[in-house]
């Protein structure tokens, strides 16, 4: 069991505090004196109903198809309808979707108020909720809509993965490889020496590589909040894989594997990158029952992929790799990106 610790981490213009191997009762005894309205989704919910007070839960519908404004706005109406004021403490239990949503919805509400995240699933423990970035999909369009705000407290309750569906497992671990090529090379060796079933099976080990992941996103997020720079790195796989994730309906962690392969190949033609080191992670990304390759419509992909918010006049922000650890932001035209793309 990972041992209980706090870690602040600061921002611009604040600290979040960051609390790792705790468990249920002690979030509750944390937010004693709060007014606290726990909002998680249908799936959480159901695996932990004891834990959530009656009368002071919202249940979100559960799964991506259900991150929109409509969603929200139930949400907002419960509210109304329990009387929260400007003092009410929102707690957001549940995966990514779950946090993205409870974020953006404490950010608007009553122009405000504060909130914290219990992630529960891989991909959010080390991604979703760590960083600051809150909101909804419009139509086919991941994340068009939101805020830039950070929590009061991330709580890392390890424990919320022994419930995690293997599916869940893996495309979370698209997420840390993603971390390793960009960022880490020594954390790309670990990953090559353990395996999937390695860290399912010892949840002490997983505690460890789970707060390695969350302290380097947090240390690229921090300098960059706004996403004007370094930042950007965190991107790596997500622009073709979004549009990837859209059309075919994949799970995240999958479709970004496939985006991180296309990255990659892109490399090779653009900053040199070695292509026996694209083996390397493909191989990785198989080694953890992630895909390397799909059947998608190239064309649906590319109108969706022009849409990107990394995109900036006729140009695009796409992120590629100089060495596994090293990622770099390169700015491409989206007419060279198109020929690129359809080429390849």
């Amino acid at each position: 069991m990972t041992k209980k610790e706090v870690v602040p981490f600061r921002f611009s213009d604040k600290e979040v505090q960051c609390l790792f191997g705790v468990t249920f009762d002690d979030i509750r005894e944390r937010l004693s004196d709060k007014r606290v309205v726990w909002i998680t989704d249908e799936h959480f919910y159901t695996k932990y109903p004891q834990d959530f007070p009656a009368g002071q839960c919202i249940i979100l519908p559960a799964g991506e198809a259900h991150k929109t404004q409509e969603t929200v706005g139930r949400a907002i109406d419960e509210l109304l309808n329990m009387e929260a004021d400007r003092e009410v403490f929102l707690m957001g239990v549940g995966g990514g979707v779950v946090t993205d949503m409870v974020g953006y919805i404490a950010s608007i509400y009553l122009r405000g108020v504060k909130f914290a995240f219990a992630p529960s699933s891989v991909l959010a423990m080390v991604d979703a909720a760590v960083g600051g970035k809150n909101g909804v999909n419009v139509g086919l369009f991941k994340n068009q809509v939101g805020v830039i705000r950070q929590p009061e407290y991330l709580f890392y309750n390890f424990s919320f993965l022994h419930t995690l569906p293997e599916l869940e497992w893996i495309s979370g671990f698209a997420e840390i490889i993603k971390h390793a090529c960009i960022h880490d090379a020594e954390m790309f060796r670990f990953l090559w020496n353990n395996s999937l079933e390695d860290f399912r099976k010892d949840l002490s080990v997983t505690g460890e590589l789970i707060r390695k992941n969350a302290e380097l996103k947090f240390s690229v997020a921090s300098g960059d909040e706004r996403e004007s720079g370094q930042r950007r790195l965190l991107n790596f796989g997500h622009t073709l894989g979004h549009a990837i994730e859209n059309i075919t309906t994949m799970p995240h962690g999958f479709a970004i594997s496939i985006g991180m392969v296309f990255a990659c190949r892109l490399s090779e033609k653009l900053e040199g990158f070695d292509p026996e080191k694209t083996e390397w992670l493909i191989q990785l990304l198989k080694k953890y029952h992630l895909p390397v390759e799909a059947d998608y419509s190239k064309e649906k992909a590319w109108d969706i992929l022009v849409h990107d918010k990394k995109k900036s006049g006729d140009s695009i922000h796409f992120i590629l790799l100089k060495d596994i650890g090293e990622g770099v932001v390169h700015s491409l035209s989206l007419s060279e990106l198109k020929k690129l793309f359809f080429e390849m």
